[in-house]
């Protein structure tokens, strides 16, 4: 076999093992290996190779940015902040049609913002937002639809897990990422809150008929104002502090990860909502998340280091200017590459899976690296919202409290959201300054 049909065959059999149930990483590795080892006809060649990539993997000081966004995030779940957000936006929105929804949204789109991980918006906004929007009339499908919609702005609005990954594999500064995340994310909210009002204006049989002046809010005015502004202000200051020092200059993204976790920590210790107990559990869950994401890394940069001995980008890259698509044509390509994979794979998957063969194309098509990360990330969360494998559906039904609400419901409910994505997709494709206008 040719190097460029082994790379091939690579392709295929790591999605046999995927399918089969095999961990991704380990197909990642398992096949990286055999695949060196058909390629130099040496066993012992294949290891030393594996083992140089693993170590050089995760090796550089960037890398501590996961751990501590992943810390920042958790102690912020878990102090009660993303409750806190969510009042502070059910009063912005309280008469507005759809008001609730778009709260639910304006939270969530802040709770992104000091967390990253849309797993744990999703999860924390299930529990506070789903019950009111049920409570005042929506129905369940729509509710959890919004939450499993909105949850996906935790990967786009920095600080962003999947923009870190991204940045690590392409070599790309992370801050820039973070800066060029802004835009779509805030298309991407304010997209949503404009089809909210629009489905519970015209597709009430879907929505339901919510009563939002039925939703409970303090009568003075006086204890309105300084209930918002003591909930309010530790979630400004906490985004000022790790957002404002990067694009301040004042610190780098691992730097300013470890200031947020720390400053997270002080926040939900003075509202005496964290304690001995409950931060070494977090402590914990971030150790074991962080060797879960270390895990795959290393794992893809074997995959990618076997890639380039096959030669397989190289010849996808000539294959695909041979083609004549242009630039346009690639991304519509890639995009439903993505969207496909995104049916059965894990976001962080489907990018340790596909970046090391479609960045050389990328590269030698002369695209912008930063909007081609944004496009990417977009595309990889619609998968989120999409049946079989929607992992912010399946987080939202396992959180629920009510066993009449399927996967089924919450799945209808999430699909007009990621339509609404995917229009979003389409927009920043057409229109990249909305992603590098501010760079």
């Amino acid at each position: 076999m040719s190097g460029v049909e082994i790379g091939l065959a690579s392709l295929a059999a790591i999605l046999v093992l995927i399918y089969s149930g095999l961990h991704v990483a380990i197909s990642l590795a398992l096949v990286s290996f055999v695949g060196i080892w058909l390629l130099r006809d040496n066993a012992d060649q294949a290891a030393r190779i594996l083992s140089l990539a693993a170590r050089e993997s995760i090796s550089s000081y960037l890398f501590g940015v996961v751990p501590l966004f992943v810390l920042m995030g958790l102690v912020v779940s878990r102090a009660g902040i993303g409750r806190d957000t969510f009042d502070v936006a059910n009063r912005l929105f309280h008469k507005v049609r759809g008001g609730l929804g778009m709260a639910t949204v304006g939270a969530n789109a802040i709770f992104a913002a000091i967390t990253g991980i849309s797993i744990a918006s999703a999860a924390v906004f299930t529990k506070v937002a789903v019950p009111e929007m049920i409570r005042i009339g929506y129905t369940a499908r729509f509710a959890t639809g919004i939450v499993a919609g909105s949850s996906v702005l935790g990967m786009l609005i920095p600080p962003s897990l999947l923009l870190i990954l991204y940045g690590i594999i392409a070599e790309q500064s992370v801050g820039a990422l973070f800066l060029a995340g802004v835009g779509p994310g805030v298309l991407l909210a304010l997209a949503y809150c404009a089809g909210i009002w629009a489905m519970v204006r015209f597709c009430k049989g879907f929505t339901g008929t919510p009563n939002e002046l039925t939703a409970e809010m303090p009568e003075e005015q006086s204890s309105v104002a300084s209930d918002t502004v003591s909930k309010l202000m530790p979630i400004l200051l906490l985004v000022a502090l790790v957002l404002g020092g990067i694009y301040g200059g004042l610190f780098t993204p691992t730097e300013a990860g470890a200031i947020g976790a720390l400053g997270a920590i002080v926040i939900a210790a003075a509202k005496r909502r964290i304690g001995a107990r409950t931060l070494w559990d977090v402590s914990l869950e971030t150790g074991h998340i962080t060797a879960s994401i270390c895990f795959l890394i290393i794992a893809a940069t074997m995959y990618s280091r076997m890639l380039a001995l096959s030669g397989l980008p190289a010849f996808l890259t000539e294959w695909v200017i041979a083609l004549d698509i242009g630039v346009y044509g690639f991304i519509a390509l890639f995009v439903l590459v993505l969207i496909v994979l995104g049916t059965i794979l894990d976001s962080s998957s489907i990018m340790l899976i596909t970046l090391p063969l479609v960045l050389p194309v990328a590269t030698s098509m002369g695209i912008d690296l930063i909007w081609f990360g944004l496009i990417t990330v977009l595309a990889v969360e619609i998968g989120l919202l999409t049946p079989p494998m929607g992992l912010s559906v399946y987080v939202i039904k396992s959180t629920l409290d009510d066993p009449s609400i399927g996967l089924n419901d919450i799945f209808a409910g999430a699909a007009p959201f990621a339509l609404i994505m995917l229009l979003v997709l389409l927009a920043v494709v057409a229109f990249p300054w909305i992603a590098t206008g501010i760079l």
